[in-house]
């Protein structure tokens, strides 16, 4: 096996990158995390001086990343990068074998997801001020978390070509860039088309054209950071959690429509999961809350 030094190592994460950028069109939030990952790695073989990366190396590199307190999710998504990276040098024939292939992820704490009540994303929704184009557009990004369960980058992908109101539809693009189309409810409606017009009016007056549906106050499209701050604000006002951020109305809506009785496999197509056992966590969520309630109610539930 040919060995890799640091610099090496360098050579070969900047010929991986170009190759996800130009031969697998991954995103730039893809990309971003790849470069981050391994970059970290080339850290550790700096710090550590080491000659040649082995798998004792990379379980030592994980390990200190552990130590440096990351959560068990983090650490299995860096392992994830170094078994694409690592696979791809074998592909070129560089390396003869993955060093990373049999490392094993850690387990995750089970968590069930966060949500808030209707009453808690109706008081969320009452505060932005509808009478300028800033507080119409939050309010309309809050409607469509809330309404459709879309995540937080397809939000902000959204394009004006892509609202079609008149058949009531949203296409968003998803991960592995899938598209889909959520039906938007009719209590939405009139809000998007009143930010429709203000975004018409608001881009005319800076002399702009753009494709971009949601807009920051230089006409440009909105950041997932600028969403995740304008959702965090109002959630919090509204609710009494210690956090908020735009992933919850998601789970909101998730929770909120298994609890009406709809069925899971439409659930699943909604959320544009690929596998049910991603969307099957709202059972569980659901069949918490059940329990609960009967603890609570049923007078021998505790005897």
């Amino acid at each position: 096996m040919q060995s890799l030094s640091a610099k090496t190592l360098q050579f070969h994460i900047i010929n991986f990158l170009r190759h996800l950028r130009l031969e697998k069109n991954a995103s730039s939030f893809t990309l971003s995390a790849y470069q981050l990952d391994l970059e970290q790695l080339l850290q550790f073989t700096e710090e550590h001086d080491l000659h040649e990366i082995t798998r004792k190396s990379l379980r030592s590199f994980l390990a200190s990343l552990s130590k440096r307190g990351l959560k068990a999710s983090s650490i299995n998504r860096k392992l994830t990068s170094l078994r694409s990276f690592f696979k791809y040098l074998c592909s070129r024939e560089i390396l003869d074998a993955n060093p990373a292939a049999t490392l094993l992820y850690l387990k995750k704490e089970k968590k069930l997801p966060s949500f808030f009540q209707y009453e808690v994303i109706l008081k969320a929704l009452s505060f932005p001020d509808t009478n300028n184009i800033e507080g119409l557009r939050d309010r309309v990004i809050l409607e469509i978390f809330y309404s459709t369960g879309i995540r937080l980058r397809e939000l902000v992908g959204i394009n004006l070509e892509d609202v079609d109101l008149t058949h009531e539809l949203l296409k968003v693009t998803g991960k592995g860039s899938k598209e889909r189309l959520v039906p938007l409810g009719k209590s939405i409606i009139r809000i998007i088309k009143e930010y429709i017009e203000a975004r018409a009016q608001y881009i005319h007056s800076l002399d702009l054209m753009t494709e971009a549906f949601f807009l920051n106050k230089k006409g440009e499209r909105i950041s997932p950071g600028q969403v995740q701050y304008r959702v965090k604000k109002y959630l919090l006002l509204a609710s009494d959690k210690q956090e908020a951020y735009p992933h919850m109305l998601r789970h909101s809506f998730a929770t909120h429509l298994l609890d009406e009785g709809a069925d899971l496999i439409a659930v699943k197509e909604l959320l544009g999961h690929s596998s049910l056992s991603t969307t099957q966590v709202y059972t569980h969520l659901t069949t918490e809350r059940l329990k609960k309630v009967y603890k609570q109610a049923h007078p021998r539930a505790q005897k």
